[in-house]
């Protein structure tokens, strides 16, 4: 068990990683030329585990069905999202990321993700083990706290 001071000083540097993640998508998207809740929408539809309409983003954006509504329509516009059938509901329409924008955050990402990978190779197994662990507790309490501040 780690003392008080260092549990601190953890956290402290939990926080600073999630601002910095913050600073990382104003940069991609001030790349990309379009604003960070582009971005994040760009994320939130690349990275779900299932097809996501215009209403699930919103959700996730935490934005009004409205506004997810007009930021949907800017990005099929400026060829970053695309409409396309839902595969199981023929009701429904599902987005999905454009190619051109998927070679946008590659490019913009890219020479982050080298220094990244550089870090996680000068692990050794159990280091690696520990991060992972380390990681996976955290995103599973940040994802907690989501679900439950919507409720």
């Amino acid at each position: 068990m780690v003392g008080n001071d260092r549990s601190r000083e953890v956290n402290l540097a939990v926080r600073r990683v999630l601002q910095a993640g913050r600073e990382m998508q104003a940069a991609v998207a001030a790349g990309m030329g379009v604003r960070t809740t582009d971005v994040q929408a760009i994320d939130h539809v690349i990275s779900a585990d299932e097809p996501m309409g215009t209403v699930e983003l919103g959700d996730r954006l935490g934005i009004r069905s409205a506004s997810a509504a007009a930021l949907v329509d800017r990005l099929v516009e400026t060829d970053h999202l695309r409409r396309e059938p839902h595969p199981t509901d023929g009701r429904r329409v599902s987005l999905a990321v454009t190619e051109h924008a998927r070679a946008q955050v590659r490019q913009a990402l890219e020479p982050l993700l080298t220094d990244i990978a550089g870090y996680t190779r000068q692990l050794n197994d159990d280091q690696a083990d520990t991060v992972l662990d380390f990681l996976d507790h955290v995103i599973t309490a940040m994802r907690n706290y989501a679900v439950e501040a919507k409720e």
